[in-house]
């Protein structure tokens, strides 16, 4: 290594590095806020709706109401799929969720007539549609892989309950939508995480949206980016009752091992998304006849209290995957869900790349062999 070489820093994960400006997502981790062009999460899960905050986040402003009717009723019109969509679902039913659902949205790039125009006004396009789209496919997935045909959208519906209706087959409770639809506004955006960086490195080629979206479902894929939810609902299940919480967290403490749903890359605070599915979670519970799951999360909070000083807080996911269990949903499309909601998000993040395109190509740094001279296989 050289002296020049001993001088540089590395930054493993690209933690704490800036590469681009966004006008779209602002994150304070210390103080545990969010917002979305200017408009604070809390406003927005309290008062808006899946459809208006996906026209904030596309396009920069809240709607008036003939811009949102317009564009709910676009979203609408995107509800179609390709016979030959449902083809290859079919033939790889048995594959998990997220590489169905990778294997779907690069398949749909065939059939878009507008994949090769890179423009924001046809990039926008494609987004609403992949955004109408992605649900269909999870949807029509669940239904041919249990043998049922799937299930036509709902014209009558909102975004969010027309996914529970594709998904289940019947029309969902008043309630059970409501908090699908916190759920996916929560989901919409988040910065440049690992699926949107993704996404943006794809975009960043001139490759188009849905290269861009493909790369982003299958960074999301992964454990360690979108799989927390899936792994709360596990641990819910393992403690069984609250009164086994406190050991719980003292057994895995002890062990350094994680206590699923706490902790994130971004917050030192609680996720502010969090406290948005917690009451959700406890009207759902008592609806659903099942008390004791939000019982269990909420003795896992109270015994995991003296670590939140350390930064290890509770984040979105933590309730997430309780909503899930209770709707009925499989585990295994708990981070498809979380696919459904995020389209909005990639899409503005693959718009404001194209907007001052670069190619996102860092560095780096050398510690292998020193140079070495070749030796013909016959002398080794």
């Amino acid at each position: 290594m050289s002296d020049d070489d001993a001088k540089i820093e590395i930054h493993r994960g690209l933690k704490g590095v800036y590469f681009d400006r966004s006008r779209v997502c602002y994150i304070d981790g210390r103080a545990g806020e969010l917002r979305y062009c200017g408009y604070s999460i809390h406003d927005l899960a309290e008062r808006s709706n899946f459809e208006e905050t996906c026209y904030l986040l596309m396009k920069g402003e809240l709607p008036t109401r003939a811009a949102l009717d317009a564009f709910s009723a676009e979203l609408k019109a995107a509800r179609t799929l390709p016979p030959q969509i449902y083809d290859i679902i079919r033939t790889v039913k048995s594959a998990h969720p997220m590489d169905v659902l990778r294997t779907a949205v690069s398949a749909l790039a065939a059939f878009d007539a507008e994949v090769a125009d890179n423009s924001h006004e046809a990039t926008l396009r494609k987004g609403i549609r992949l955004t109408s789209q992605v649900p269909m496919i999870v949807a029509a997935h669940e239904q041919l892989r249990n043998g049922r045909a799937p299930v036509p959208p709902g014209p009558g519906l909102g975004h969010a309950a027309n996914f529970l209706y594709m998904l289940k087959g019947a029309e969902p409770s008043p309630d059970a939508a409501k908090l699908m639809d916190i759920d996916m506004i929560l989901h919409a955006e988040h910065g440049s995480n690992a699926s949107a960086f993704a996404a943006r490195v794809v975009a960043g080629t001139e490759a188009n949206l849905h290269a861009a979206i493909t790369a982003g479902v299958a960074a999301l894929s992964g454990p360690a980016h979108g799989g927390a939810a899936e792994n709360v609902m596990r641990m819910a299940q393992e403690i069984g009752d609250a009164a086994n919480a406190a050991e719980y967290v003292r057994r895995k403490r002890a062990n350094r091992e994680p206590v699923m749903g706490f902790g994130h890359r971004v917050y030192r605070a609680e996720d502010p998304r969090a406290r948005h599915m917690r009451a959700g979670v406890e009207r759902l519970s008592r609806e659903m006849g099942q008390p004791q799951w939000y019982r269990i999360l909420e003795a896992l909070v109270e015994a995991m209290k003296p670590y939140a000083r350390h930064g290890v807080c509770v984040n979105v996911d933590f309730y997430s995957g309780v909503v899930y269990f209770l709707n009925g949903i499989p585990e295994d499309l708990f981070v498809p869900i979380f696919a459904v909601g995020r389209v909005p998000g990639w899409t503005v993040q693959v718009l404001e790349q194209f907007e001052n395109n670069i190619l996102l190509r860092p560095l780096t740094l050398y510690n292998g062999a020193e140079p070495r001279a070749y030796v013909p296989i016959e002398q080794r």
